[in-house]
């Protein structure tokens, strides 16, 4: 499918009728899809035509980079270095948590069809927000665990991810303190656009499966005061908390000192907007992947991991973590990564 589209949510849209940068259209009238960057680069896709619909068949088969063609923006050793940091920072007081992430590059050699990548993941890597969108200038293939924002009217639920193991029994005491800190910070954001009283915690620190490790999810719910639309809900709670730290304000600063490369999709919000519904779902953009152009104008592909670090941390756990997390989704995109 060389022309926009977008499946996500179970949803197929084509017929795109416009393009924009601004949120307050979100308010407005029509069917969206909606990727923004970690860094604030918006793009609100709105479409003609959508309907409840299985993927479509890719036009050809995924040939992905090689498995050893994919460079990190942090080796280990710099990773490990930063996580020191991250502590050090805590033990000055700057911080009680900031996630620290990497981006994974690696080249392709064609014009790659996005859908024949979202195929390879829903059968290998099955996620609740699924997502495949290609708009001009932009393609995004999503397995996303976390929802960042959903909503139905005035009623919104964010569901943060704090808290990762191969199996339940490999969680750590650290992985629900990280949880019930991340709540708080996603409950003073939401409660900034909340009306008062609505803010509520309806679900801690549950432990969910996903394929190959397990999740702490918790749930937060709120009602938006009269008035708040989607430029205030973004204005008080992007990015996601769970992608950043808390306090939010000082994690922000020491992410921006210590990863060398921008985190684009990856850690930003994907997901669509009925807006004469009323209704969304935005994801949080982890286990993704998206297309850029790359140097001679090449194309590359890009995915993103990292992990949330405390004071309880430890630099080779955590490594191991941003390892465990890629590792599945890597090996599927990859050219020998498995049967095509």
């Amino acid at each position: 499918m060389h022309d926009s589209f977008a499946h996500v949510g179970g949803q197929l849209a084509t017929g795109l009728r416009d393009l924009t940068t601004d949120l307050g259209a979100l308010d407005g009238a029509g069917w969206w899809a909606v990727v923004v960057d970690y860094e604030g680069k918006v793009t609100c896709a709105r479409f003609d035509h959508v309907r409840h619909a299985p993927l479509p068949r890719p036009a050809r088969p995924w040939r992905g980079p090689d498995a050893g063609e994919w460079r990190s923006s942090l080796g280990q050793a710099a990773y490990e270095r930063g996580v020191d940091r991250i502590r050090a920072y805590i033990e000055q007081g700057e911080v009680y948590q900031a996630n620290l992430c990497r981006i994974l590059t690696a080249p392709l050699r064609g014009d790659e069809d996005p859908v024949a990548l979202a195929h390879l993941l829903a059968e290998g890597n099955p996620a609740p927000y699924a997502a495949v969108i290609r708009v001009p200038g932009l393609t995004v293939v999503s397995a996303s665990p976390e929802l960042y924002l959903s909503r139905d009217g005035a009623v919104v639920e964010s569901r943060p991810i704090k808290g990762t193991a191969v199996t339940a029994d490999g969680l750590l005491d650290k992985d629900y303190a990280e949880n019930v800190m991340i709540v708080d910070l996603v409950r003073n954001d939401l409660g900034r656009v909340a009306a008062v009283g609505s803010v509520q915690v309806p679900a801690l620190c549950v432990v969910e499966e996903h394929p190959g490790l397990v999740h702490l999810v918790s749930t937060v719910r709120a009602r938006l005061e009269p008035g708040a639309g989607w430029q205030e809900l973004f204005a008080a709670t992007f990015p996601p908390g769970s992608v950043t730290g808390a306090p939010k304000s000082a994690a922000l600063g020491i992410i921006n000192e210590l990863e060398p490369e921008p985190r684009g999709p990856y850690c930003g919000a994907v997901g669509w907007v009925d807006a004469d519904r009323g209704t969304a779902a935005l994801a949080v953009g982890i286990r993704t992947f998206w297309i850029t152009d790359g140097s001679r104008s090449a194309k590359e592909i890009r995915f993103g991991t990292g992990a949330g670090i405390t004071w309880g941390s430890d630099p080779r756990g955590e490594w191991l973590e941003t390892e465990l997390k890629a590792s599945r989704l890597i090996a599927l995109a990859s050219r020998n990564g498995g049967d095509r």
